[in-house]
């Protein structure tokens, strides 16, 4: 069964490069970034676990862990670690889930026979601090993810949990955002005293919140 937005991510536990994962403990308060590789030794997946790598810090900056996985042995993975550090430059800081029996992948619905019957599929899932779907995205086994708009994703997300604001398109933190329709003027006025410019009465653009 696929997930849908809202739904409460599946628990689940299993092996990992750093060691066994049970994943609703594991996640505690923080956010997740869960996503599946077709294969380990594959060039695209190489260049993404290198990337989600270098991009710590910025997960970190956001409460956000990221986690992998594939249906390979988990002998593999601590193999291709390496080729990800010589390759890439930077090493594996996070675990990658050593999926062999399937079980992750037919909870998360990773699995499109009709791409390949055997392998998963590109798939991500933001999950919030409160275990809820927040996004999710399957790219084919071509193509490699973009890790700065999964990055954007979540400061919109974590943005507009906080605030009446939605984030209009081609948002970055620190733009122009949207004032939501739900809330009337006389309410926006004290949320925004700074004010806003209305170019339509259901499109009201107001400076980003301080979320310090």
């Amino acid at each position: 069964m696929s997930l849908r937005l809202g739904d409460t991510a599946p628990d689940f536990t299993q092996d990992s490069t750093e060691g066994s994962i049970e994943f609703h403990r594991w996640a505690g308060d923080s956010w997740v970034v869960l996503f599946s590789h077709p294969a380990d030794f594959t060039p695209v997946c190489t260049t993404e676990l290198g990337e989600v790598s270098r991009l710590k810090p910025e997960f970190d900056k956001r409460n956000v862990k990221a986690i992998g996985l594939s249906v390979d042995p988990l002998d593999d993975h601590k193999a291709w670690a390496g080729d990800i550090q010589e390759t890439q430059g930077y090493g594996l800081n996070f675990p990658l889930l050593a999926d062999q029996d399937r079980k992750v992948s037919d909870l998360y619905d990773m699995i499109h026979p009709n791409a390949d019957n055997t392998l998963t599929v590109r798939s991500v899932f933001i999950i919030d601090h409160n275990k809820k779907v927040r996004l999710t995205i399957t790219y084919p086994a071509s193509t490699g993810r973009n890790f700065t708009e999964i990055l954007r994703v979540i400061d919109s997300l974590q943005l507009t949990d906080n605030y009446k604001v939605a984030t209009p398109v081609n948002w970055t933190d620190g733009d122009d955002c949207i004032i939501v329709p739900s809330v009337p003027n006389e309410q926006a006025k004290e949320l925004f005293p700074q004010g806003w410019d209305e170019k339509k009465p259901y499109l009201r653009m107001v400076k980003q919140p301080d979320k310090t």
